[in-house]
């Protein structure tokens, strides 16, 4: 259970290319995760067709253009399926998974519930053997999970992202560590900084630190000043440049 005025649930915090940006996805793949889509396209007997997608994160319609939209659960549900995407699982297929998650972990948001890490490789690969999906899907869905001392986990690449998302008492996603670089470097609460990144030495925003970097300040007097080792903030700043191009 959790409580109805939980703001990792109900405030919106960043807007789709802040996200985006976060887990390291195209803008435009995670507006389709945001908003569901609807794209035409011709058929074999040459009509015009519509696909279309439901929402598969948690998202909140815009306030005003610009304005945030994706609550911080969205986000910690983003970043797990960016882990699916890079296991080389379509969204077609990520589809498929989610409805079927929900109703073995037993809740809504299960991306983002501590039952995904501990029992959703285990539902997924049953899902992929016991279930009438066809070769494409069963293939690429049979990529996230593997056997470890006669345990079935999930595979490296998706573990990769899962263990950077610590969780809480009552079970759902607390603070996600970013994936900038292959240590935690950034991380993100709701309840801190306004929801925005801050460096784990030190606690920082990242937008202050980034700022004054662009600005001139040296990375010796920013690393006195925030507190950071000067490797680690060199590092920070060098995985924020690069998520931003």
């Amino acid at each position: 259970m959790r409580a109805e005025d939980d703001l990792r649930f109900t405030v919106p915090l960043y807007t789709v290319a802040e996200a985006a940006r976060y887990v390291r996805v195209p803008s435009s793949t995670l507006g389709d995760w945001a908003k569901g889509y609807r794209k035409p396209y011709t058929g074999r007997s040459g009509r015009r067709r519509e696909a279309h997608g439901q929402a598969v994160i948690t998202a909140f319609p815009p306030v005003r253009r610009g304005h945030p939209t994706i609550p911080f659960v969205g986000l910690a549900e983003s970043m797990v399926l960016a882990a699916f995407r890079r296991a080389g699982v379509s969204l077609q297929h990520i589809r498929q998974t989610i409805p079927v998650l929900e109703q073995q972990i037993g809740v809504d948001h299960a991306l983002a519930s501590r039952r995904l890490y501990t029992d959703g490789a285990v539902i997924l690969y049953d899902f992929t053997t016991d279930s009438p999906v066809d070769d494409d899907a069963r293939q690429e869905l049979a990529g996230l999970t593997r056997v470890v001392d006669g345990q079935r986990v999930f595979a490296e690449v998706v573990r990769d992202y899962l263990r950077r998302i610590t969780y809480g008492d009552d079970g759902w996603a607390l603070e996600l560590a970013l994936p900038y670089d292959d240590r935690d470097l950034v991380r993100v609460r709701a309840d801190r900084a306004g929801g925005q990144p801050t460096l784990v030495h030190g606690g920082a925003p990242l937008a202050a630190v980034v700022s004054r970097w662009q600005a001139g300040d040296r990375i010796a007097d920013l690393a006195a000043d925030f507190e950071v080792p000067p490797d680690d903030l060199e590092d920070v700043l060098r995985a924020a440049v690069r998520v931003a191009a």
